[in-house]
């Protein structure tokens, strides 16, 4: 079922005759219809009673299209909506509010979001650097919470992203979806990949359905198309159009916008690679390097300026002929194998003992999860009120020190892990008070697992709260805390 991204028609003799505006409906009131797409119309609706409390939010109701006579894929996809949307919370799906079943009207209520998709900027592009970042780090926000509720979305496109006024990304149309707790019924339904062509994985049309590094497999074709106005593949219409994503490269990015960074078509091309295993595992690792470009490590995808060979081609389109999805993983398990790790070094007061201490805890943290990220945090405090000296008596800049003495400190990690492949990044961060600037940057950049040292204990540093004791109690995510060796 490979679905044509069109746009909706509007045309007043396409209304249902079933549904006409000023009806009513369990208690819901028709307003206007305002969209009808090829599998749904979907209209404002109001509530005939008082909403609840903390339910007074404008509604929508999506109403599924019946083509005449049976329409498996239609209803299929709407079982699969009707029971996953009552499961999904957080700010980047809509809120559930009804739903009605098939003996009468079925129907999903849900909360309306109010603006665009993000489907009118496609027309726009290329655009500004940095408003293909910033679009691409807001929607692997929404990913990474959907992939944490065991959903992987399926359908990623422009036309299911919408933008709240608040700056969220949200993601709707969750008929294609699949839930690790839930039957699939589109899998045990239909034979065929199952998508929008130009932006379904190489492991979809293989048929798995479960992985969530094909939504970012899907966003890697977004940000390609609004960094450069092209898609990578096409828009094929059929399954043999479909696998030649399997074995054929797109053009480079900056082949195609030489105003394109480096770093950009590293991330680009990383998030379509072919085999999953070697694109970004987590959508918070993806956001993490559209924030902190300048941590990006670059490999020869960064400087690829041409497809690859006739020779190269062949063999891919051989191996591909007869390859086999490999076992299939839970979305849930997936996302336990590819954690953010932050380890936060006090460069410039803590002892050898304790630096060496919190290295091997580290390693050892990071060794037992080989889809793990490691971000290396350091804090170069600055003054809250007056000027910073920037540079030291010999004129070099304090910021660059910390940064060369945290790769310093990392290095022996990176060499016995092999994190050379792009899962080691750097930040020095300035701030007045180091917890909250620890706290802030594993908030906003998804770190699943804070490893920290800890300096001896005194009575100033008991009255007052050590940096440690802040980040432990303040936090969201778990914190380790690592002591200095007794003597």
């Amino acid at each position: 079922m490979i679905t044509p991204e069109t746009e909706a028609s509007s045309s007043p003799d396409a209304l249902p005759s079933a549904l006409q505006a000023g009806q009513t409906l369990d208690g819901f009131r028709l307003e206007e219809r305002l969209h009808q797409g090829g599998m749904a119309n979907l209209w404002r609706v109001s509530r005939l009673d008082s909403p609840p409390p903390g339910e007074d939010f404008p509604l929508i109701m999506k109403v599924p299209r019946i083509k005449g006579g049976d329409d498996p894929a239609t209803i299929v996809g709407y079982e699969v909506e009707q029971m996953l949307m009552p499961l999904l919370t957080g700010p980047h799906v809509p809120r559930f509010v009804a739903r009605g079943d098939w003996t009468r009207q079925a129907y999903i209520v849900m909360e309306r979001i109010q603006g665009q998709s993000l489907r009118p900027r496609f027309d726009m592009a290329p655009l500004p650097l940095h408003e293909v970042t910033d679009i691409g780090a807001r929607v692997a926000d929404a990913l990474q919470s959907l992939h944490r509720q065991n959903v992987v979305h399926l359908d990623v496109k422009p036309s299911n992203i919408m933008f709240k006024a608040t700056g969220e990304a949200v993601l709707v149309d969750f008929g294609l979806s699949r839930h690790d707790h839930l039957p699939d019924l589109l899998e045990e339904e239909f034979s065929l990949p199952m998508g929008t062509g130009p932006y379904m994985s190489p492991e979809q049309v293989q048929f798995v359905r479960n992985d969530p590094r094909s939504d970012l497999f899907a966003l890697g074709v977004m940000l390609y198309h609004l960094a450069t106005g092209e898609r990578p593949f096409g828009q094929p219409g059929s399954v043999r159009g479909l696998r030649r994503r399997l074995y054929i490269d797109p053009v480079p990015p900056r082949a195609i916008n030489p105003e394109i960074p480096p770093w950009l078509q590293e991330i680009i091309l990383h998030c379509l690679e072919v085999k999953a295993e070697r694109r970004y595992q987590s959508a918070a690792q993806l956001a993490l390097d559209l924030r902190h470009p300048e941590g990006v490590q670059l490999t020869q995808r960064a400087e690829r300026m041409q497809v690859s060979g006739s020779i190269r081609t062949l063999k891919r389109w051989f191996f591909a002929l007869g390859a086999e999805p490999k076992v299939q993983t839970r979305v849930g398990e997936q996302m336990a194998r590819s954690p953010i790790i932050m380890a936060a070094v006090d460069i410039d007061n803590a002892t050898p003992e304790l630096l060496e201490q919190l290295r091997e805890t580290v390693r050892r943290i990071v060794q037992t999860e080989p889809g793990a990220r490691l971000a290396c945090v350091s804090v170069m405090k600055t003054a809250r009120i007056g000027m910073d000296e920037l540079t030291d008596k010999l004129g070099q800049s304090l910021h660059v020190k910390q940064l060369i003495a945290l790769k310093h400190w990392a290095r022996p990690i990176s060499l016995a892990l092999n994190l050379a492949d792009g899962r080691l990044t750097f930040h020095v961060l300035e701030a007045p008070d180091a917890a909250s600037a620890i706290i802030e940057f594993a908030a906003k950049n998804g770190a699943d697992h804070i490893v920290m040292g800890a300096r001896g204990a005194s009575a100033l540093r008991r009255y007052l709260g050590s940096v440690s004791a802040q980040v432990v109690t303040q936090s969201d995510c778990t914190v380790t805390v690592v002591r200095e060796p007794a003597q």
